[in-house]
């Protein structure tokens, strides 16, 4: 019996983890436009349609019945499995996850991970790394439920207007911000996004994120580690790296990205830059 790794399409992860993953999609929404998350759009056309789009894209959760179907696949293949859902503050995806592996005991195991994107993403690539050592699927569950509480998600905006769209800040502010090419850097903490502070500027904007980042403890690269993007282009991502050379001391080509999906990208707007780590 093998342990199998399942996600919602909200967790991102880098392009070697995701053949690893079992997902199960999440329905985004365009006003009346509906697409299956990873399915029928994908990173690209997302974010085109984002740019473009007067109202911001809302999720729906994934069913109750999506998952039913996968967990009989699995276990009929004689497997058990972790499912790592997004915050169950963010959205019901975890529930239903819940209501789905009622009919399967000890196979099946459902973890509220109480973060999203590439926050999630570490923490289902810690669970691949758990399931490799030969651990089983009770006791990665029971890990990852005491590891999900080291996760950290910092990120840096190059725009206030996806927060303005979303209502989290008010016209004035983001105009102001525009003027001022203010960059705010924001946390999830807690299910919530929350601003942390803001720089005038990409290259203040870099080092307040490297300083919020030190300020939570440094970071354990022991543990998995990801660096996200939102938009079209890692470009912004790239300068930041090159940058804050100095934070990285498993060396600056080692470094992982992973595209950011809907739910972050929703309300950070293309052109920000993230990183997920476990910390010390």
């Amino acid at each position: 019996m093998s342990v199998r790794i399942i996600v919602d399409s909200t967790a991102d992860v880098s392009a070697s983890i995701l053949p690893r993953l079992e997902v199960v999609p999440l329905t985004v929404h365009f006003g009346d436009e509906e697409y299956i998350d990873g399915v029928t759009i994908d990173h690209k056309t997302f974010y085109e349609k984002l740019i473009e789009s007067d109202v911001l894209p809302t999720t729906s959760q994934a069913t109750p019945a999506a998952f039913t179907g996968l967990y009989e696949r699995i276990t009929a293949e004689g497997d058990s499995a972790v499912v790592l859902t997004i915050s169950s503050k963010l959205s019901g995806t975890y529930q239903s996850a819940v209501i789905a592996a009622e009919d399967y005991g000890d196979q099946i195991f459902v973890v509220d991970t109480q973060s999203a994107a590439i926050g999630a993403g570490i923490l289902a690539e810690l669970a691949l790394w758990l399931a490799d050592s030969g651990m089983d699927a009770s006791a990665i569950a029971e890990r990852i439920e005491r590891e999900r509480e080291k996760v950290c998600i910092v990120a840096m905006l190059d725009t206030l207007e996806y927060l303005k769209k979303g209502g989290r800040i008010s016209k004035a502010v983001a105009f102001a911000g525009s003027l001022l090419s203010i960059k705010p850097v924001i946390s999830l903490d807690d299910g919530e996004i929350k601003i942390l502070g803001k720089a005038r500027g990409s290259r203040q904007g870099n080092n307040l994120l490297v300083q919020e980042i030190e300020k939570a403890g440094g970071v354990d690269f022991k543990k998995p580690l990801l660096l996200g993007y939102t938009g079209l282009s890692d470009l912004l991502l790239q300068k930041y790296v090159e940058d804050s050379k100095a934070l990285w001391e498993t060396g600056t080509d080692s470094l992982r990205f992973a595209p950011i999906g809907s739910v972050i990208g929703t309300h950070a707007g293309p052109g920000a830059i993230a990183v997920a780590f476990f910390k010390k």
